[in-house]
């Protein structure tokens, strides 16, 4: 746990959990939570639907997605994670027996898990960095839940150029820029918005006849003003 401790320390850092908490405090941190660290290759369950619903994850490295598969069968991409982000906080705060959903690595990743009840209940020696580690957490989930309320904005739109199209101009929204790179290749984005591969490329095919966008693989530019789309 140390060399992972001093090989991912900036990421850690980074990590929105430990928000004001000072370098040389985070070991003591993370050996009051408890955290262990595990590699997966891509592909691999980090949590599993239908398994315990009690760790909060932290992507070190890598990235994953977490994946949502209905009765039918049918995927859906809920959410992707970038190194420093968390995962399963919202179901373990609030105390979901099972996971609902599975997290999947989407490339070889480091992962460390930390059981939620050591970061919200304070232990017996009265560590001082908890309640910050609350306050923390709050924030994050808060967060997820704007996030999450995008996604269903952009899902529920009627049509697939609909769906894409909100999509598209959120993520030129958050990078400041009509040119920018997605994180999802066609199937993904496809799971993402929950619409069919072969429709979605259709509609991308023509808004770029059409001049309304460019599109090569993740990198698409928005090349007309809003009203105009």
């Amino acid at each position: 746990m140390e060399f992972i401790f001093k090989h991912y320390m900036e990421t850690l850092q980074s990590c929105p959990l430990f928000h004001g908490i000072a370098e040389p405090e985070l070991p003591a941190v993370l050996a009051c939570l408890g955290a262990r660290s595990a590699g997966y290759d891509r592909g691999e369950a980090i949590l599993a639907e239908g398994g315990p619903a009690k760790y909060i994850g932290i992507l070190l490295s890598g990235s994953a997605q977490i994946i949502r598969i209905d009765y039918f069968g049918n995927r859906s991409i809920v959410a992707g994670i970038e190194p420093a982000g968390l995962f399963g906080e919202s179901f373990a705060c609030a105390g979901v027996a099972r996971m609902p959903v599975d997290v999947i690595a989407s490339e070889p990743a480091q992962v460390m898990l930390v059981d939620c009840r050591k970061v919200i209940r304070s232990c017996g020696n009265s560590c001082r960095y908890h309640q910050q580690l609350i306050f923390n957490l709050l924030g994050v989930v808060a967060r997820k839940n704007l996030v999450f309320h995008q996604k269903l904005e952009i899902t529920s739109k009627r049509t697939t150029r609909e769906k894409l199209m909100a999509y598209l101009l959120l993520q030129a929204k958050k990078s400041r820029s009509d040119c920018f790179e997605i994180p999802y290749n066609r199937q993904e984005l496809a799971d993402y918005l929950e619409v069919d591969r072969s429709g979605l490329s259709v509609e991308i095919s023509k808004l770029c006849k059409q001049g309304l966008i460019r599109a090569e693989r993740k990198k698409f530019t928005i090349l007309r003003q809003r009203n105009h789309l």
